[in-house]
């Protein structure tokens, strides 16, 4: 068995060595572009302004007029009235009391708005599709015989080939 394998090694080299490999030169009959569609992502930005209401001046509000006016109209609305009466007439008293002092503390204060211009600035994606030579699809003519490949460059008028000649057995 190990004979056989022996054997069959050297007869596989013996052909081998009467192979015959040369380069020679092929005539370029046509290159034409390989294109490939490729999406190329981008970001698109547009900016506008807006009209934005801010207040700019005034006083703050103050709450102790509420305060002290709730507490003198519970006092006042507490001397009206007996039992359950007495203690609705505090209620509404500190309730009115509370409206009535706001009021007067408050009646100077005044607030002022304008319109303020800003800038929105909105982004969305946007795919572009830009297309590229991948390749060439190469047709030749050598000794008669038409053949196409395809390579990574323009090869030109002429192309190197590897021209291989080997016996066949008889």
């Amino acid at each position: 068995m190990k004979r056989l394998a022996l054997v069959s090694l050297l007869a596989t080299a013996a052909v081998g060595l009467h192979a015959e490999t040369y380069v020679d030169n092929a005539r370029v009959r046509s290159v034409d572009p390989q294109y490939e569609s490729v999406n190329v992502p981008r970001e698109e930005c547009t900016s506008q302004w807006v009209n934005e209401t801010r207040r700019t001046g005034g006083r703050e509000r103050e709450y102790g007029g509420a305060v002290l006016g709730g507490v003198a109209g519970a006092l006042l609305g507490n001397q009206v009235g007996k039992g359950h009466g007495r203690e609705a007439a505090t209620a509404v008293g500190a309730v009115v009391g509370a409206f009535a002092g706001d009021r007067v503390a408050n009646r100077d204060r005044w607030e002022q708005y304008e319109q303020v211009p800003r800038e929105v600035t909105t982004c969305h994606t946007v795919n572009d599709v830009q297309t590229r030579i991948v390749g060439y699809r190469v047709n030749y003519e050598y000794r008669g015989q038409h053949f196409a490949t395809l390579m990574h460059e323009n090869p030109g008028p002429s192309l190197q080939v590897r021209v291989s000649v080997d016996p066949v057995g008889r």
